[in-house]
């Protein structure tokens, strides 16, 4: 991929098949900044397979339009519901190789990793988690969904552990 932009750019993404967290955090003048952040939803009309591809193509565009450098990716830690947590993981199988087909600097952390570096907690709630995503990037509204504050929060995360990889 060319690397247009010399800005430092991290992406975080919340891993699902329904609903994928995305977060896009820049330095701009020694201080991040959330430049963008949503979600990718996919059709729940469309197969499974379909909704991996519209999945693959969303993070394509998103990529392209912002040029990270890193993205910091959930990993699956645990799941109540099997089914759900084979969906996910094939959902996260997508990202990552569209990652690294981008040639994308990957890092993946837990969600205890990802609150330890955010709240210095890692069982933290929510909203603790999201209050300290509002403060460092210095966002005043409440940030949804929260898929979407999660993945600025792992964006955060790559900040410190980045250099590492």
């Amino acid at each position: 991929m060319n690397k247009k932009n010399n800005n430092e750019i991290i992406l975080g993404i919340d891993p699902g098949f329904g609903r994928i967290g995305f977060g896009v955090i820049e330095k701009r003048n020694n201080e991040w900044q959330a430049v963008c952040y949503g979600c990718i939803e996919t059709n729940a009309k469309n197969c499974f397979v379909d909704r991996l591809e519209e999945m693959h193509k969303e993070l394509l565009y998103l990529i392209k339009k912002y040029q990270p450098q890193v993205a910091v990716v959930e990993d699956l830690f645990f799941a109540k519901n099997v089914k759900t947590a084979i969906k996910v993981s094939q959902a996260r199988g997508v990202i990552l190789l569209t990652l690294k087909q981008a040639e994308i600097k990957i890092i993946e952390v837990t969600p205890l990793q990802m609150k330890q570096a955010i709240t210095g907690y890692g069982r933290a709630e929510k909203n603790q988690v999201q209050k300290m995503v509002k403060l460092e990037l210095k966002i005043k509204k409440n940030i949804k969904p929260d898929d979407a504050a999660d993945a600025l929060a792992l964006a955060i995360t790559g900040i410190a552990i980045r250099k590492s990889y």
